[in-house]
């Protein structure tokens, strides 16, 4: 755990968010801030910086952490109708915590480009 980091924090129960669902490895919640009826972060349990350090790190983990994002999709409701998932990686990208996570957006026709 990095000491200063929202998500560790949150993924050691420190802090406390509204579960959706878990895995041994992965920790989804509630977006604080929903951009969507459906918004849901999934983070690693483990801290990794970003969606760079997540294709790095142990084998699976990325995997993981799409699988769980589809069985929240599938627990909200949203999984028939469709569903975005986004990484955003670095400030740049609109990165705000550094501690990979996949927004889950649905429930709403979200259009193409995003906005």
């Amino acid at each position: 755990m990095v000491t200063d980091c929202l998500f560790c924090k949150i993924a050691a129960n420190e802090i406390p968010a509204e579960l959706v669902y878990e895995t041994e490895r992965t920790l989804a919640f509630r977006d604080v801030n929903p951009q969507a009826p459906t918004h849901v972060l999934v983070i690693t349990k483990a801290h990794h910086a970003d969606a760079a350090a997540l294709a790095e790190a142990d084998e699976g983990l990325a995997d993981e952490v799409v699988k769980t994002a589809h069985a929240v999709a599938v627990r909200e409701g949203t999984a028939e109708s469709g569903y975005r998932l986004v990484f955003n990686t670095g400030p740049a990208a609109g990165q705000t915590v550094p501690h990979v996570h996949c927004h889950v957006l649905g429930g709403r026709d979200l259009g193409w480009p995003p906005g």
